[in-house]
Formats: C-alpha cells, structure tokens, sequence
C-alpha cells in the first residue's frame, strides 16, 4: 500500500492551493484519511481529518479556510486551502488508516503516510 500526495508548491498569502492523495495497493478497507503538516521547528500537526462517511474534523488554525474532502470509489482525500497565510508553510503529508491485512483472527491495518509535500506562503 502507497499514500502519493501531489500539489502544494509557493503560493502568496490569500491565494489557493490544493492537495490530493491517492491510496493504491491491495488492501481491504480505507477508513479515515486526512492530512498532517509540519513546520520547521515544530511538531507536526493535525490538519484535517475526514471518516468514510464523510464527517470532517479540522485544527482551529484552518477551519473555514481548509475544506476536506475524499472519493471512497477512488480511494482518494484532497485539501482544498484558500486564504492562505504565511503560518500555512510547511511540508504537508496525507494519512490514512488502512486494513490490509488479513489474519488468523481477521482483518487488520495500520496507519500509512504519504511523501511530504512542500506548501510555502510568502508574504
């Protein structure tokens, strides 16, 4: 199973940018998915989090700017970020809980992470 993230890139503060991830590989179920990030000296953070049933959660710092959103058939989560600020810089990397494994007792998974993805905002 492989997260590739595309997207992200320089943006000036009050534009747009927009994430995507895509989960290939074989595996059972894809649950949550949502998208990390991390700035430099910093510990990475939550940004948003979407279920599969579409319920979406995001950090303070993003609500109303950020917009989740995931294709179950495609098995894909993309970040719609608008109204950009300087304090969105950072490397941005997709998540998703997948179960992939099948076992003597059932189905299992783990969390899997896609390849960082840069998002600089100048001011």
């Amino acid at each position: 199973v492989q997260l590739q993230a595309s997207g992200g890139g320089l943006v000036q503060a009050g534009g747009s940018l927009k994430l995507s991830c895509s989960a290939t590989g074989s595996m059972f179920r894809v649950d949550d998915m949502g998208w990390f990030r991390q700035a430099p000296g910093k510990q990475r953070e939550l940004v948003a989090r979407i279920t599969s049933e579409g319920r979406a959660i995001y950090t303070d710092l993003v609500k109303g700017r950020f917009t989740i959103s995931r294709d179950n058939a495609k098995k894909t989560v993309s970040l719609q970020m608008n109204s950009l600020k300087p304090e969105d810089t950072a490397v941005y990397l997709c998540h998703a809980q997948i179960v992939d494994t099948r076992g003597p007792s059932g189905w299992s998974g783990m969390d899997y992470f896609g390849k960082e993805t840069q998002v600089t905002v100048s001011s």
